[in-house]
């Protein structure tokens, strides 16, 4: 059996048309309700609304249909079990009943701490004129000491960071400095932008929370909602951590093996499963993607393919899909593996893509525009066929 070749879609504000993903050979549509705040239930009428538009866009040969929720956001009151949690979590089991009324099965989530994923800069310059996007430690120090301001702040880094991060601070403009704060709060498009003051808050919240605390309220968390997507037929699937370290004082549960092993042993419902992001993990040079998506196996409920290059201080870009650290093929033929043995198509997607070409004089969300993403698919539905292909591939 083959995987499900799957498009992220941010509504109807992407760049990126359904008519545009239909000519990439995708079928699987990978969305969400953005304009719905963090905790708010999702009604009824909206999924559908959704369901339909996408439908409606692909009428005859090459059908689109909403496969994968990304994401069903897991609120920071959830997060830190503070405030309204309670009534958070009852809303999130509602909208799980809610999304298996209307036939949606596999639910996206983080449980990432104020910020999603975080990178420094969105344009970083491909030798072949392409652009990527970029994570780099000195920056995040501008940003985290002399920007947010966050207090014993420096202590988190090297003294070598911290000196080069003084010297670029020193020569940053004022715009400058501006532009990596937006960058490294953009966050998810079509939703709500975090501010200084706004991020400042939020952190403080985390003040007397370990990652020892965040991960017992994320099996809680997983407690309380597992037994309900396991009636439902939900397969829950949790995104690592990107980038997988911790930043900005915040603990990092979901980076390492151990921490899956935690999880998916101490919640073993059949719904608690993994979105498996070679990116995210690829950063982190202690991890063997393709030793940990067989330790992982059926519980890989999504995936989401895409490639890093580090360098020796830990900084990446998001390389081709086909070259950087990870070994995509290896990757590749575990994923294939565990399809094999399990009765549904497991949905992947070509996570993000570089600028390029047309694109490259376009307006496009980071990570997200369509010639990229296309190029990735490509290159990954080749590599799928051809490991299928070959005799004797899964001895």
């Amino acid at each position: 059996m083959n995987l499900l070749q799957s498009w992220r879609w941010f509504g109807p504000d992407d760049p990126v048309t359904l008519a545009d993903i239909r000519q990439t050979g995708a079928s699987g549509i990978v969305s969400a309700l953005h304009q719905i705040p963090h905790g708010e239930v999702w009604p009824v009428e909206a999924i559908k609304a959704r369901q339909a538009e996408i439908s409606a866009a692909a009428p005859g040969a090459s059908p689109l249909h909403w496969a994968v929720v990304e994401s069903l956001t897991v609120s920071e009151s959830i997060k830190t079990r503070t405030g309204a949690f309670r009534q958070h979590i009852e809303d999130y089991k509602q909208s799980l009943r809610n999304l298996a009324e209307c036939g949606l099965k596999v639910v996206t989530y983080n449980f990432m701490p104020v910020n999603d994923w975080t990178r420094t800069n969105l344009n970083y310059p491909m030798a072949d004129g392409s652009k990527a996007l970029y994570f780099n430690w000195f920056d995040l120090a501008v940003f985290d000491i002399h920007l947010l301001k966050r207090p014993n702040a420096a202590g988190d880094y090297l003294p070598a960071v911290q000196a080069e991060a003084e010297r670029r601070f020193a020569l940053y403009s004022q715009e400058e400095c501006e532009h990596l704060a937006d960058i490294v709060m953009f966050g998810i498009p079509g939703e709500a932008k975090q501010t200084l003051e706004g991020m400042r808050a939020k952190l403080a919240t985390y003040a007397d929370i370990d990652a020892n605390a965040l991960r017992s309220n994320l099996t809680d968390f997983l407690a309380d909602v597992a037994p309900l997507a396991d009636e439902l037929g939900i397969k829950l699937a949790i995104h690592p951590d990107d980038p997988p370290f911790p930043i900005f004082g915040l603990p990092r549960i979901m980076s390492r093996a151990d921490d899956y092993d935690y999880m998916l042993t101490k919640v073993p419902n059949d719904s608690n499963g993994v979105c498996f992001c070679t990116g995210s993990l690829g950063a982190n040079p202690a991890n063997d993607l393709p030793a940990l998506a067989r330790r992982i196996g059926e519980k890989i409920h999504f995936v989401h393919l895409r490639n890093v290059r580090k360098d020796e201080h830990g900084n990446f870009y998001e390389a081709d899909h086909l070259d950087g650290d990870v070994d995509m093929y290896a990757v590749m033929r575990e994923v294939l593996a565990i399809q094999q043995r399990v009765a549904e198509p497991i949905p992947f997607r070509p996570d993000h893509g570089h600028q390029m070409l047309d694109d490259l004089h376009k307006s496009t969300n980071p990570g997200y525009s369509c010639i990229g993403r296309l190029r990735g698919l490509a290159e990954l539905r080749g590599l799928e066929l051809g490991i299928s292909r070959a005799e004797g591939w899964q001895s």
